[in-house]
């Protein structure tokens, strides 16, 4: 279709069937869907009838070649202009092959799986009739009481934005060319990873400028790539929610940005402007978040029962109806709806792609590059020697998919009992849950109790059930349960070797279980191949490589704690610092348990001096600086080498590092490489008190390591 002809179509439209493109519903509401019984009740508490589902733009949640294409041909039949349907899904980190979790994938430092991962998670759900992911989700957050980092990459912005980009280009490809490719989304716009005490749906609160420093350059990475659509968040920004914020949707993000492509709710926001206290009724709602500029409402109905009736008004213009109703068409028409309204949705290639030993091969690469070593007392890689007991509620545990893995089928999920059957013999494997995840039994402590006795290592598989993170899965207390931690404690007096390994979708609180493990394994939630990659790196076949992309703190009471925080004028620390008048806490340092950029390998790494090639840089020059890294043990590992800039005095306050630039580089036993990076004045640029986004001449720190922390420093000068 041209696009004069989509122009055409456009004029022939009623405003009723213009609405209808605004309008997202869930599957059940179509003809053809497999639960379209469960839908009249919400059909009529919604004021949707059967005429408005026939001009409807888009449907949520369909999956399935079937299904997908059955339900696409009965709305076809019943659209007068025969415009063809949407169909969206949450896509996050997988479609059937469940990849980890979006901050365990954060922690590989590989944007290249991450692209990967996401071209896999597109053709999975391509050919199963899926026409947009709900993802990247690139919320900067640093908090892990909120359950959502899980589906973030982390607490850096650079580092976000670098994964943003390659989520996109793996899932969107070339749109209009590329087959079993989907349109990406980026969510939650904006500073949805910010809400108050870690709520979910709480109030964010900042000034434009953190907003712009830290929490907006991610999203606009994914745009700069160029993600097709965004999705509001749900919370306030300014006092104004998102869903009808004008200045953040209408000015800074189509205006400012130039974003000209599709503008979504999430799910009920465009209803939720009503408790939140900014709508008195649905139909202001519809008013507040059209003039914002959102094109579509999912699953509420004030655009279209109200939209129509504010035009009779004068209080919108039919122009600004347009205007969203063809940003959809153009998305329809890049994705070659009106030529082929079923696009990739093959009933035959669902069974060739879908969990095929490819897919799979690649969701436990990317699961091994992933998973973070935090503390090893020489106990690790193991020998596949002698009995070992694997116990703990996660031993033969399918919940380790993680939030947001919907198509994702326990019974195709490889536990860490099956994965560790690869490495020891059946009758060397004792095996017993000890607990379950948030209460036990004496019998099952006593069984365990009795494997650890018998063996000579323990594996002790903690963490969370996967209902307790994700969306709305907030907490106060972010230290295991009483009763898993109790069994560690309990194993660990028996005198054994004692590994813990954990499943989580946030950093917790650890120092319990750093005091009674010799050696802890943060697993996250690792997907499908998550028990083979586990298994892979506790018996050396995989030498761990991951790095925290989010701290970890001591306790809760820190939080946030991340680590490019801003100095005080009176930092713990420096010279001449008082011992008690300074920022500090008297119970806790001010540091995490583990930073930012953190992680331990089977390899050991020197680094030498870093070196620049020059100390003054300008604005149309560059410098080099140049690091050798070498291999000092006897296996073979990839390090992750991470660059961080400090400006010594700027305009406004600025952070005590900021990471710049990464590489990561594989080393055989005992190999030396020069990692060189380039740094230019465009690096070195940060947001003023007016917002202007510029440079400032003067004195610079520039950290090379393998860590946030462990980190040497050289000078250099930007001078005019």
């Amino acid at each position: 279709m041209t696009d004069h002809q989509l122009m055409d179509l456009l004029n022939q439209m009623t405003l009723q069937e213009k609405v209808g493109q605004l309008v997202q519903l869930a599957t059940p509401f179509f003809e053809g869907a497999s639960d379209r019984g469960q839908i009249t009740g919400p059909m009529e508490d919604m004021g949707i009838d059967d005429e408005d589902i026939k001009n409807t733009g888009s449907v949520l949640g369909a999956s399935g070649a079937a299904e997908v294409k059955y339900i696409q041909k009965k709305h076809l039949e019943s659209n007068r202009l025969n415009i063809p349907l949407l169909f969206m899904s949450d896509i996050v980190h997988g479609f059937k092959t469940i990849f980890p979790v979006p901050l365990a994938i954060g922690c590989s430092w590989d944007t290249e799986l991450a692209e990967q991962s996401a071209a896999i998670a597109a053709k999975e759900a391509a050919v199963s009739g899926v026409h947009v992911s709900f993802a990247p989700m690139v919320d900067l957050s640093r908090d892990p009481r909120w359950g959502r980092v899980m589906e973030s990459t982390g607490e850096d912005p650079f580092l976000n934005g670098s994964f943003a980009r390659s989520f996109v280009r793996g899932f969107q490809g070339n749109l209009e060319e590329d087959h079993y490719k989907v349109a990406a989304c980026v969510k939650h716009f904006a500073a949805y990873g910010a809400p108050e005490g870690g709520r979910d749906y709480n109030t964010v609160d900042m000034s434009e400028w953190m907003l712009r420093e830290s929490y907006l350059p991610a999203y606009k990475a994914a745009l700069d790539e160029g993600c097709e659509m965004v999705m509001t968040a749900f919370n306030i920004l300014n006092g104004v929610p998102s869903t009808g914020n004008k200045p953040l949707m209408r000015d800074l993000l189509r205006n400012e940005w130039g974003f000209d492509g599709v503008l979504i709710s999430d799910w009920g926001a465009v209803k939720e402007l009503l408790p939140h206290g900014v709508a008195a009724n649905e139909k202001e709602a519809a008013e507040q978040a059209l003039t914002a500029g959102v094109d579509i409402e999912m699953m509420t109905s004030c655009y279209v029962n109200h939209v129509s009736e504010l035009i009779e008004e004068g209080k919108l213009t039919e122009a600004l109806v347009d205007e969203a109703v063809l940003r959809i068409l153009t998305l329809k028409k890049k994705l070659g709806l009106f030529e082929n309204p079923f696009r990739d949705a093959d009933e035959e290639a669902e069974k060739t792609f879908i969990l095929s030993s490819e897919h799979r091969d690649a969701a436990r690469e990317l699961a091994s590059k992933s998973i973070v070593l935090l503390k090893n007392e020489e106990l690790l890689p193991l020998s596949s020697k002698g009995k070992t007991a694997l116990i703990g509620p996660f031993a033969t545990s399918t919940d380790i998919l993680g939030p947001w893995s919907w198509a994702g089928s326990p019974e195709d999920t490889i536990t860490l009992e099956t994965g560790m059957k690869n490495y020891v013999p059946g009758d060397e494997l004792l095996i017993a849950e000890g607990t379950s995840i948030e209460t036990g039994t004496a019998e099952q402590m006593q069984k365990a109790l009795e494997a650890v006795e018998e063996a000579e290592t323990v594996i002790v598989a903690l963490g969370e059930h996967s209902d307790m993170s994700g969306e709305a899965g907030s907490r106060t207390d972010i230290r295991l349960p009483e009763v898993q931690l109790d069994l560690l404690k309990q194993v660990k007096e028996l005198g054994k070797p004692v590994i813990a390994v954990l499943f989580n979708g946030r950093p917790l609180d650890l120092t319990e279980v750093i005091e009674h493990a010799d050696a802890v394994i943060e697993a996250w939630y690792p997907g499908t191949e998550g028990g083979h990659a586990i298994a892979d790196i506790l018996y050396g076949k995989v030498n761990p490589s991951a790095k925290l992309s989010m701290s970890f703190p001591h306790s809760v009471g820190q939080v946030p704690v991340y680590y490019n925080n801003y100095n005080t004028g009176r930092p713990k620390g420096a010279p001449d610092a008082q011992i008690r008048y300074v920022s500090q806490y008297l119970d806790s340092p001010n540091e995490a348990l583990y930073p930012f950029g953190y992680g331990l390998s089977y390899s050991t790494y020197h680094y030498s001096e870093p070196e620049l090639s020059a100390d003054e840089i300008t604005k149309e020059e560059s410098l080099t600086v140049s690091v050798e890294v070498k291999n000092t043990s006897d296996v073979a590992g990839e390090e992750i080498v991470q660059l961080y800039i400090r400006d010594l005095v700027g305009k406004v306050v600025r952070p005590l590092k900021e990471l710049k630039d990464f590489q990561k580089i594989l080393l055989q036993p005992g190999e030396a490489k020069q990692v060189q990076f380039t740094i230019d004045e465009q690096q070195l640029r940060y947001y003023h008190a007016d917002l202007e986004h510029t440079s400032d001449a003067g004195d610079f720190e520039v950290f090379v390591g393998g860590s946030s922390k462990d980190v040497q420093s050289k000078m250099f000068r930007l001078i005019d």
